[in-house]
């Protein structure tokens, strides 16, 4: 049987270079083939499903052919159908009929046709039809099995426990937590906040760092919603007052997602916030990660330093953990003793020992650094630098001969300098311990699939500064939107860097007092290519648009001469 790539190709499809560009992508994001290029925008949905439909031999469901009422079957149960991603399209005295994003899945026919004692057909469906179907199942539950959430009034403390137990194991709120999880998985969200206002519950995830708003449940569901999440994730589910924290592990279609859960309390209600860790979809390699190649070989020679201090940079939701995790995994593992502190430990790697900070009996990350140290350390990471112990302890490790790794929140590279000297360690000392500081921010990657392709006047290029970086032949593109990237334009992201290198030039800047501005400048006089100046060589390499870069590099420091020049 021939790959799907292939017969993509065949039937004019895709190009060549861009079937390559899926396999690297796949072999960085996991998934299956066909899953990657409908999210890279290279493919439509509806042309994958029609070329794999002749490959498996098996028949397209269109999307008009789905009924507009939910079929209800008694023996098969949501959750079943909810993670298979399968849903009943027909029912007749001969049987039913199912469609499913993975109908070649043996086990999945045998499992509906024992649960219903009949005859069933599985065909192939759109996964945005599928979806479709399911928000019909939702809406029905809601309204067929409305919750009681009345009758709190005059209930002793024991009783409205009770009650809110009830209502977070009562079968509509578990399919509805459940719905929201997988919706979340669906499109890629690394965030999704439930959020009680004045004029009713708000849904919304965080899909390439930007938040998008969704369909959300009654708001009389608040309270049973909440309650449902409590209960998962092992807080204590009477507490509406304070904020509290919690984890939840779970499995969603096969992967596993480790959500951390955040709830705090607002004058409309409790404010939930779920960030998405999904452990089978992250790949730790540096040469994926967007590094552009002058700047990947100079942090490569950081990295490879024997002792020092290497920091990156930037505001939460940035990538830094990642690219500490990617910095580590190039290592030599087998022969260095890695040990790691961390708040939370978000995946987990291979041959590196991994602390989990635990403030509650005192396992800080102070108090952890000293009992690393007398562990015979070759590289140490320090989740973050966040008070002055902690900074103090990991510069004077770098200088007694470790690597250590760690992470702040600076705007520029070169204020992290200026930074860890506010948190009490002396210049002096971090002209001997800082090897390097990288700065990096994540800009939302153009939908390949409706991309539109702008022409630019001299005055815009000029001013822009992408006269600088543009060349003979180039094209600058705009988000323009489609039904595969949900009308935003763009579809997935990458790093934009900058990376402070300490030379003894720098050296000599930091030691004649200079402020982070100055710094800056300095570094940018021996050759440092800026956030933004990186960001506008990712715009003419057409991975994004000019307004995505702004967007997220209106924080620095530099003027408009300086981004012109």
């Amino acid at each position: 049987m021939k790959k799907l790539g292939e017969l993509l190709l065949e039937q004019g499809k895709i190009a060549a270079r861009d079937v390559e560009r899926a396999l690297l992508a796949q072999s960085e994001m996991g998934g299956l083939f066909g899953e990657v290029v409908v999210r890279l925008g290279l493919v439509s949905e509806q042309d994958v499903a029609a070329v794999l439909s002749q490959q498996l031999d098996i028949p397209l469901r269109a999307g008009a052919d789905y009924p507009e009422e939910p079929i209800v079957l008694e023996d098969v149960s949501h959750d079943f159908l909810l993670s298979n991603n399968v849903v009943p399209v027909a029912k007749s005295d001969a049987g039913v009929a199912f469609a499913a994003s993975h109908p070649q899945d043996p086990f999945l026919a045998k499992a509906l046709g024992m649960a219903l004692d009949a005859p069933v057909s599985v065909e192939l469906g759109l996964e945005t039809d599928i979806n479709k179907a399911f928000a019909l199942y939702v809406q029905a539950e809601e309204e067929d099995d409305a919750l009681d959430v009345s009758g709190f009034d005059g209930q002793t403390d024991d009783e409205f426990i009770e009650h809110l137990k009830d209502l977070a194991s009562e079968a509509p709120v578990i399919r509805l937590v459940n719905q929201i999880i997988h919706r979340a998985v669906d499109i890629g969200a690394s965030d999704i906040h439930i959020e009680p206002f004045d004029d009713g519950l708000h849904l919304r995830y965080r899909v390439d760092g930007v938040l998008q708003e969704h369909a959300a449940p009654e708001a009389s569901l608040a309270s049973a919603i909440a309650s449902r999440i409590k209960l998962l994730s092992a807080m204590n589910i009477a507490e509406r007052r304070l904020p509290q924290d919690g984890r939840i592990m779970t499995r969603v279609t096969g992967r596993e997602l480790d959500l951390r859960v955040s709830t705090i309390p607002t004058v409309h209600g409790e404010s939930i916030v779920m960030r998405v860790l999904d452990r089978g979809n992250i790949r730790l390699d540096l040469a994926r990660m967007g590094f552009s190649e002058d700047t990947l070989a100079t942090f490569r020679e950081l990295l490879a330093k024997p002792h020092g201090v290497l920091l990156v940079t930037g505001p939460t939701g940035s990538g830094k953990t990642t690219t500490l995790y990617a910095s580590l995994a190039s290592l030599d593992a087998e022969h260095l003793k890695i040990i790691t502190v961390e708040d939370p430990v978000e995946y987990q790697l291979g041959g590196i020992n991994q602390i989990q900070v635990q403030p509650q009996i005192d396992l800080t990350f102070a108090n952890a650094l000293r009992a690393i140290l007398r562990q015979d350390p070759d590289i140490i990471m320090i989740g973050e630098m966040r008070d002055t112990e902690t900074a103090q302890i990991g510069v004077q490790s770098a200088l007694t001969g470790h690597l250590v790794l760690s992470t702040l929140h600076t705007n520029t590279a070169a204020g992290a300098i200026t930074r860890l000297e506010d948190m009490g360690v002396e210049r002096y000392l971090l002209t001997s311990a800082v090897n390097g500081v990288l700065a990096q921010r994540l800009v939302r990657t153009l939908c390949n699939n409706c991309k539109a392709a702008v022409e630019l006047d001299d005055d815009t290029l000029k001013t822009s500064g992408l006269s600088r970086f543009i060349k003979p032949g180039d094209n600058v593109f705009q988000a323009n939107g489609c039904e595969q990237c949900l009308q935003s334009g763009y579809a997935g992201r990458t790093s934009i860097h900058e990376l402070f290198a300490l030379n003894s030039a720098m050296h000599t800047a930091i030691m004649e007092g200079l402020d982070a501005t100055g710094l800056h400048r300095a570094a940018r006089n021996q050759g440092m290519i800026t956030l933004y100046e990186d960001g506008l060589r990712k715009v003419c390499e057409g991975k994004t648009s000019l307004e995505e870069v702004l967007r997220v590099t209106q924080d620095q420091s530099g003027d408009d001469s300086e981004q012109g020049a």
